[in-house]
């Protein structure tokens, strides 16, 4: 198996096309099952359009990019090294009854400058109780 190349991609790619029942019918206008699969309606209704997409990929695509560029620039130790230190970092326990801020996480993914609503409303979307023994019953049960 060849090993895959590096992604240069700047933005997120488009979606596969998928086929319509219009492009698989057979002579009778009926959808081919045999050539083309079952028929899926969920793969026929595109309701989120190419821009939401590439919005939601938007941050992968960048991670992509900076780690196949550090491999190149690097070698390939670099990107494993970041990648293993993100997964310690996020593994990390914290204390049940306080809020849960994974800055180490931020610095290391390059997002310690920007300002997100996550980081404003912490409290208010995620009340914690100030029960340490039931938080401690739901994290091991």
């Amino acid at each position: 198996m060849l090993p895959s190349l590096p992604q240069y991609r700047i933005v997120p790619t488009k979606p596969a096309k998928v086929a319509s029942v219009q492009d698989t019918a057979n002579a009778l206008g009926v959808h081919d099952s045999l050539i083309y699969g079952p028929r899926t309606i969920a793969a026929e209704i595109s309701s989120q359009s190419s821009l939401r997409e590439r919005l939601e990929n938007w941050e992968e695509t960048q991670d992509n990019l900076k780690l196949s560029m550090q491999r190149n620039i690097y070698g390939l130790h670099a990107p494993m090294r970041s990648l293993m230190e993100r997964k310690i970092v996020a593994d990390a326990p914290h204390l049940p009854t306080m809020p849960y801020s994974n800055l180490h996480l931020d610095i290391l993914m390059g997002r310690d400058e920007t300002i997100e609503p996550a980081d404003i409303f912490l409290g208010m979307e995620s009340s914690t109780s100030l029960d340490v023994r039931r938080e401690i019953e739901k994290k091991h049960l």
